[in-house]
């Protein structure tokens, strides 16, 4: 794949801070954000990076990469990404689609012909690639379940971010399509293991395993190198936490939390990224690092560079949830792979309508503001401050109120 000047630029952007060739300034309300999050035991540890028209204006690693080994947190240190790998494996397919290898409205079986879900009834249902993206295709999560004796939870399907040890992803795939869906395809939304099932897409149309489908299409033009399904060198993984009081405690292994009121929660294997018999998790079981990712937002923030048709990535971008809102998140609609800004008053938020955001059950957090020309990442090692707590509403606002950004 060739890249222009532009996409040079990303792996600039992204890799000469990384490096330590070039200071970084420091946007001061971020720094003063994080730093009391850290003082106030709300974090272990973060990095953050806002670019803004291509231009990185702030990086840091502040806390602890392990608080226990006194080991701090780097630049360069590797995050368990959670669900921050769903657009990475989004990428991927949309890569397909625009080699014309896979069309985003046929129905999935004409390449999965073994993964038949039915509706409640009994009656087959027609799954396309559009609806796995923007997790319209009436599937769900095993976490959501009210408890232990939910119909995932008796089928045994994993949602990617536990001991799934003895199961690979075809065998996943078959206990998720045991279930009933939970609508017919299009007719609601739910955020859901549909990323899993387009990662089996993106495996059979590519011809490979998954973790080198999405290297060969997404991480490997892009210059990922720290990005994929398995940590090889452990000693720059980010330890996990959970939040906790006093403070937040060491994600144990094996250990269920539940992000959601009245759900039953993950039961999570932080050993699982070490696992090399461990199912490529489309939706949940990938890790990298900031700046790897940080390359994969400025790519898609520029248009796609030599990655993806503009064309492509506007309809990443444009809301596919035909005005249903999203639970817990007003104002915001779901695109090809993470949530779309249509209301930012509903939303009380600065930032401009279209803005792309999603995060990381693991403690991670993200938007682009295409209309400001700003890319921001932020990766915790504490669930579940780092996602959903004060923490990411304080940075979103800290990025807007710097002189840098409100200018």
């Amino acid at each position: 794949m060739t890249h222009s000047t532009k996409d040079l630029a990303v792996n600039t952007l992204v890799a000469s801070p990384l490096a330590g060739v070039a200071p970084v300034p420091a946007l001061a309300p971020v720094r003063t954000v994080v730093r009391q999050a850290l003082d106030q035991r709300r974090l272990v540890g973060a990095v953050v990076l806002v670019a803004r028209d291509g231009e990185l204006i702030h990086q840091q690693a502040a806390g602890f990469a392990d608080r226990e080994d006194a080991r701090p947190m780097a630049l360069d240190s590797i995050f368990r990404l959670a669900s921050v790998s769903k657009p990475i494996v989004s990428a991927a397919a949309l890569v397909l689609v625009a080699q014309g290898r896979l069309e985003l409205d046929h129905d999935i079986g004409r390449w999965l012909p073994e993964f038949r879900p039915r509706l409640a009834d009994g009656s087959p249902a027609r799954i396309s690639a559009r609806q796995l993206l923007s997790h319209r295709a009436g599937l769900g999560y095993r976490f959501f379940e009210a408890d232990a004796d939910g119909p995932y939870a008796r089928a045994g399907v994993s949602d990617g971010m536990d001991d799934a040890s003895g199961i690979d992803l075809a065998g996943n795939l078959r206990r998720i399509a045991s279930v009933p869906l939970l609508y017919a395809p299009g007719g609601a939304w739910g955020y859901s293991l549909a990323t899993d099932v387009l990662g089996a897409l993106v495996e059979r149309v590519q011809g490979a395993p998954l973790a080198e489908a999405v290297r060969q299409l997404v991480t490997g033009p892009l210059g990922m190198a720290d990005t994929g399904f398995l940590v090889r060198d452990a000693r720059r993984l980010a330890t996990a936490y959970v939040s906790d009081s006093p403070q937040p405690h060491r994600l144990a292994e094996g250990e269920t939390v539940s992000p959601f009121e009245g759900a039953v929660g993950i039961a999570y294997s932080p050993a699982r990224i070490l696992d090399t018999g461990a199912f490529a998790s489309g939706g949940a079981g990938m890790a990298g690092t900031a700046g790897d990712f940080l390359r994969l937002l400025e790519t898609l923030r520029r248009g796609g560079g030599g990655l993806l048709p503009r064309e492509l990535v506007e309809e990443m971008g444009r809301d596919q949830t035909g005005g249903l809102e999203l639970p817990n998140a007003p104002g915001f609609g779901f695109g090809l792979g993470f949530s779309v800004l249509r209301d930012p008053r509903a939303a009380a938020s600065p930032e401009s309508i279209g803005t792309w955001r999603w995060g990381g059950a693991y403690g991670h957090a993200w938007f682009v503001d295409r209309a400001r020309g700003l890319s921001v990442v932020a990766l915790t090692n504490t669930l579940y401050e780092g996602m959903s707590g004060r923490f990411v509403t304080e940075l979103r606002d800290a990025v807007y109120a710097a002189p840098e950004v409100a200018r």
